[in-house]
């Protein structure tokens, strides 16, 4: 085959690909409408704190109908308190069983702060895997109406295998908490895949999951090149 014309297939081919980038795959993994455990994939969770013995420093979780996203179901409110005179952080873990990340590219979160009670406007998410690595990655923003946090993986520093993890946790930390008492919501988490398997074998094994705009662009602007090269 021609240069030119395995470019402009390669070209074709792209475009079919990233215009079917919209079309995501999306897997639940705790949506909390059933009201009890566990959570969509089996993984049992909840509330933690630093020191139980201590007192001065605690966080609850319970089930919410009223501050729910949809016309039905339950969300997942956790109370929190890290006002105290000792170092103090707490929050809520939920397992995932061995959950396979890697063919996925992103993390989305629905989070909303109680807006009688005051909330923090920034809290942790810790996620561990199979390896025992620790990823980090800081919500900020939170607010009193629903907002949908989307954690790409890639930003998500300190792990290197999304093939099996094993814990999702929530960190409220008394040194950064805008408010060290109060309540969080929580809702819809998901992780979500672009369907771009085709331009994955185009680019010799890439994990185009992980691709944003930016990239995808710059695939076609180097199709177009190697087009013009071959003429």
């Amino acid at each position: 085959m021609k240069g030119w014309l395995r470019g402009l297939l390669v070209l074709a081919m792209l475009l079919v690909v990233t215009g079917a980038r919209a079309e995501n795959n999306c897997l639940v993994i705790a949506d909390f409408d059933s009201g009890v455990k566990p959570n969509n994939i089996g993984g049992d969770f909840g509330a933690w704190d630093k020191d139980p013995a201590d007192f001065t420093q605690t966080c609850f979780e319970s089930f919410s109908s009223t501050q729910r996203r949809g016309n039905s179901g339950f969300s997942l409110k956790l109370d929190y308190d890290v006002d105290s005179p000792n170092s103090a952080y707490n929050g809520f873990w939920m397992k995932l069983n061995g959950a396979d990340f890697s063919k996925y590219k992103k993390l989305v979160i629905w989070i909303k702060g109680d807006s009688s009670k005051g909330y923090t406007k920034v809290a942790k998410l810790e996620f561990k895997n199979g390896k025992g690595e620790v990823g980090k990655y800081y919500i900020s923003d939170i607010g009193d109406d629903w907002k949908e946090v989307t954690i790409p993986f890639l930003k998500i520093a300190g792990i290197t295998d999304f093939s099996k993890m094993e814990e999702l946790v929530l960190v409220f930390e008394d040194w950064r908490a805008t408010k060290k008492e109060g309540s969080i919501y929580l809702d819809d988490i998901n992780r979500v895949s672009t369907k771009l398997n085709l331009a994955s074998s185009l680019l010799g094994g890439v994990n185009v999951n992980y691709l944003d705009e930016f990239d995808l662009v710059f695939i076609k602007v180097k199709c177009i090149k190697y087009r013009v090269l071959y003429s």
